[in-house]
């Protein structure tokens, strides 16, 4: 299901969606819910909010969210948030800061915001805070820039950035994540991957300091990692090319104003146009 989304919403920043069949897309996703109301990630597995996230994106790319019962998935994703306010993925139980992310977004999408204990996933997510500004996957666990764009995501969407994020001590932490070859790793001492691109540049678009970072030189290295003769974008140079890091590649120079690329919104991971239409609102923070 994550694979058809970076797929789609790839094309849709290339400007080229009619290169899939919307019809046929839709239908395999809604083939893809299960009685609970979340959806897979292909027909024969169990739900998990991950992929029930991702079929909504799908549905919300593609103008069809009227297809979903919209109590019926609410209930589905506001059932699996936990007394401490975090969120499992499904109903084994795993609690990530990921989850509380997908859920969130999930509930604004639906409309159905005040299903969950935003509060006190707000508070789960203070939790996760280290001294560095970054965030952890859960209380206590090392800074990730892909735990950073999922708690920074979900806090602008719960209108709570400024209560807990200190944003220039954060902004600080993603800048360091640029390594000299121009990208960006998720962590020190780790290397630069072209994902990066996206997890640590959208947060550091929604905290308003977006200018924190080389611009060009991220450019060249994200444009580096092109296959030029099959396409695609891999996770560094020279490195076999796959649909993940090809739509985080493009979402990556989207946010860098590439010519050519629609924009993208840094907390909900679509086409601005998509965002605009479905009036999705989200807390943005600016550089004083």
């Amino acid at each position: 299901m994550s694979g058809v989304y970076w797929g789609a919403t790839a094309l849709h920043i290339l400007g080229q969606p009619e290169r899939l069949d919307k019809a046929q897309l839709i239908a395999w996703v809604m083939s893809c819910q299960k009685p609970s109301g979340g959806f897979a990630g292909s027909e024969k597995h169990d739900a998990h909010l991950l992929y029930t996230l991702s079929a909504l994106q799908i549905l919300a790319l593609y103008d069809s969210l009227d297809l979903v019962d919209a109590s019926q998935v609410a209930a589905y994703v506001a059932g699996l948030q936990r007394g401490d306010g975090s969120f499992a993925g499904d109903e084994w139980g795993e609690i990530d800061t990921r989850f509380s992310y997908c859920a969130l977004y999930s509930l604004a999408l639906l409309r159905r915001l005040d299903a969950a204990n935003v509060p006190a996933a707000v508070d789960f997510l203070r939790q996760c805070r280290n001294f560095d500004g970054g965030f952890g996957a859960q209380p206590g666990g090392e800074s990730h820039a892909g735990q950073v764009f999922t708690c920074v995501a979900a806090l602008s969407i719960a209108g709570a950035l400024d209560e807990v994020v200190d944003a220039d001590l954060l902004g600080w932490w993603i800048s360091e994540r640029q390594t000299p070859s121009g990208g960006l790793n998720g962590r020190p001492e780790k290397l630069q991957d072209v994902c990066y691109s996206w997890w640590a540049l959208s947060a550091l678009s929604t905290l308003g300091r977006l200018a924190w970072i080389d611009a060009p030189a991220l450019t060249a290295f994200i444009l580096g990692c092109q296959d030029l003769e099959l396409g695609g974008i891999s996770d560094r140079p020279d490195d076999a090319v796959d649909v993940f890091h090809t739509f985080f590649g493009l979402a990556g120079l989207s946010l860098l104003g590439h010519p050519g690329l629609a924009p993208i919104d840094p907390v909900f991971a679509l086409p601005v146009t998509t965002v605009t239409r479905l009036n999705l609102a989200a807390q943005r923070l600016s550089c004083a």
